[in-house]
Formats: C-alpha cells, sequence, structure tokens
C-alpha cells in the first residue's frame, strides 16, 4: 500500500495575492520598478515548465520615456494613457526559431528540431502555445512578488513588431503593464462562471 504523503500548500493569503483578490489594473502609482525587480521577475518566471523546456517567449521590458513614446504608436487610442502611466510595459513575444536553442534547453530533445522544420504549422502551434504559457506564468510571478499587471491585447502587431522585434523571427503576442496599481481605477469584479457550468467530471 502506497504510503500518503503530506504536501505543503500555500498560506489563504497567498492564494489571495495570487488569485482571489488579484485585479487587472488600469491606473498606476508613480512608484518606479527597478531592473533588479525586473531580473527577479525572470528568474522566478523562468522556472514554470514549457513543453521540453522550449521557453519560446522573449520579453522587451519598456521603462525609458524614450521606449514609451516608441511604443505609443502602436497602441490602439484607449490602451495609451494606461500604458504610458505604468513604470513598465513588458512586450511578450514568440520566436519562431525556438527549436535553434533545443542542444542548451532541451538536450533530450534536439532530434525533435527537424520535426519542427519539416511542419512549419506544428512550430508555430508549439511557439504560440508556450509562449502564451509563459506570459501567464509571468503575471503570476508578478504577483507573487508584490507587482501588480494590466494584461492587454489592444495593439498593432505588425507596429510594434517592426519597432521592437526587427527581421521577423520574433512576433509579439501580447503586452502587460506592469508596477504599483492604483485602487481607485480597478473595475468591479466581474462574474465567473461555476464549476458545473464548465467542468464535467467523467
Amino acid at each position: 500500500m502506497l504510503q500518503e504523503t503530506s504536501r505543503e500548500t500555500l498560506s489563504e493569503r497567498s492564494l489571495d495575492l495570487l488569485f482571489r483578490e488579484a485585479r487587472t489594473h488600469h491606473a498606476w502609482l508613480p512608484r518606479p520598478v527597478t531592473e533588479a525587480q525586473l531580473r527577479e521577475l525572470h528568474a522566478l518566471s523562468r522556472m514554470a515548465p514549457t513543453s521540453n523546456n522550449i521557453s519560446p517567449q522573449r520579453i522587451v521590458f519598456v521603462v525609458s520615456p524614450e521606449a514609451k513614446q516608441r511604443l505609443r504608436r502602436g497602441l490602439k487610442p484607449g490602451n495609451v494613457d494606461k500604458t504610458m502611466a505604468a513604470p513598465v510595459t513588458a512586450i511578450l513575444g514568440i520566436d519562431s526559431r525556438f527549436f535553434d536553442h533545443l542542444e542548451l534547453l532541451a538536450p533530450h530533445a534536439v532530434d525533435r528540431r527537424a520535426g519542427y522544420l519539416a511542419d512549419p504549422d506544428l512550430a508555430a502551434r508549439a511557439a504560440f502555445r508556450n509562449a502564451t504559457l509563459q506570459g501567464a506564468y509571468l503575471l503570476m510571478a508578478a504577483r507573487a512578488l508584490g507587482l501588480d499587471c494590466g494584461p492587454m491585447s489592444g495593439f498593432l502587431h505588425d507596429v510594434v513588431d517592426e519597432e521592437f522585434f526587427p527581421g521577423g523571427q520574433v512576433k509579439s503576442n501580447f503586452l502587460i503593464n506592469i508596477g504599483y496599481g492604483d485602487p481607485s481605477g480597478v473595475r468591479p469584479r466581474a462574474a465567473r462562471f461555476a464549476f458545473d457550468d464548465v467542468c464535467q467530471i467523467l
């Protein structure tokens, strides 16, 4: 008979921070986010799993006024003010040539490179799925480190790609404003589906 083992769980307060009280922020306090914090954020989020550790996400952290102005021209009007006010905007990109790094990241799966090269659709689906998963990890890591987030997709991908990912190998996925949120800009909590509305146990 297998012996039961206890598993450590997060505290109720930690669950509140990550899930129950976490909100999408649209307004920001004038408090900076440091380079050290961004490095810590990446160091934490990179540890979460992707398929065979392929890690296709690439990130540009937009912080300086000059970089913000470069980003502004790619934003849709409703997202300009909140993005310009955010201490940091992370542009999350997807590297279409993620398989070039298998020797470093997945030496056990180097032989899969040929399959990705032979089937561009397979490679594109793997890249999109795993980079999006990494974006979610980044959100959770930011919240765990005491930062607030405002993810969004309201921008012109071709403009942002030309400005920040020249060459076409990396394409933008979505943006995350990061900083210390102003609670006055938080919208009322919207409804969520109940378990029985969207889940089955078979």
